[in-house]
């Protein structure tokens, strides 16, 4: 088997949302096999973290995707230090925004889609031209939710299924510069999420109305049980991180590849089943049927 650390000697990668959870862990898989890493960070304290657990592998810019100035300046801060080329993009950066459509404030729901897809979206324009000089390859993390959305989980499952549309447009779009284009898929995973997710159920279900609570109530809590239990049990982050890299490496690209069991079985069942059999399961899963 080659040595991989030789073989990744010299190549660059940048990850976004590098300072924790499936992020964090991934930008050091790769700063470990002699990847050099840039990504972004949400504040000093993860830029500080990266640098000591990578051994100076991994170098964070605080940057708001959001903001595509800000966006641009990290690309060409990366260009200056790479010679202006990129191998591997990991488009890792999202945020969740449970509950009911209903409910939920459009403002929260805009805020998910300018981070998940418009952000995403800025981040790739962004270092397009970087990526064409290396016939490099974008990494869209995804979720299996994309494919089989859950309840009260409305504007996560839409933006990185609106993610995945983008990213399916631009395997075309880019494949005459040889730039690979591959959706990942995790499933449930032991990070940090978890417990922002709980806290997140948390506050919407304490900011019901009360006619909201008769409403949704029951339901809510049902699913946000679920939800809990689901994450708190789900892969570890290390271990997607390293599944993550696999399909990062992977020759040729694949276009869809879950990581983990349980993200493989999903996008398994939503080949094979009927939207009937669909639309059973997700009740299922979130404690409603």
């Amino acid at each position: 088997m080659p040595d991989t650390r030789i073989a990744a000697a010299g190549r660059t990668a940048a990850v976004t949302g590098a300072g924790g959870g499936l992020g964090r862990e991934t930008a050091l898989a790769l700063g470990a096999k002699g990847y050099r890493v840039f990504g972004t960070a949400l504040g000093p304290a993860e830029v500080a973290d990266l640098k000591e657990a990578s051994g100076g592998a991994v170098v964070l810019t605080v940057c708001d995707i959001t903001d595509e100035s800000a966006v641009k300046s990290w690309a060409r801060e990366v260009g200056s230090q790479t010679g202006g080329h990129l191998d591997l993009l990991i488009q890792n950066a999202g945020i969740l925004t449970p509950g009911p459509l209903e409910v939920l404030p459009l403002a929260a729901i805009r805020h998910e889609f300018e981070v998940n897809v418009f952000g995403a979206l800025a981040v790739t324009n962004a270092f397009l031209p970087a990526l064409r000089q290396r016939r490099g390859r974008i990494v869209y993390i995804s979720t299996w939710t994309a494919s089989l959305p859950l309840p009260f989980n409305g504007p996560s499952g839409a933006s990185k299924a609106a993610l995945e549309v983008i990213a399916t447009i631009h395997r075309a779009e880019l494949k005459p510069f040889g730039i690979d284009v591959v959706i990942a898929a995790p499933g449930n995973m032991r990070t940090g999420g978890p417990a922002q997710t709980g806290a997140a159920l948390k506050r919407i279900g304490d900011g019901f109305t009360g006619e909201q609570r008769r409403l949704y109530g029951k339901a809510f809590d049902a699913f946000a049980s679920k939800l809990n239990t689901m994450q708190g049990s789900g892969m570890a982050a290390d271990a997607a991180a390293k599944r993550v890299v696999e399909i990062a490496e992977e020759s040729p690209a694949p276009i869809l590849a879950g990581v983990g069991e349980e993200a493989e079985g999903i996008l398994r069942f939503v080949r094979e089943k009927s939207l009937v059999e669909q639309d059973a399961l997700r009740l299922q899963l979130v404690g409603l049927s």
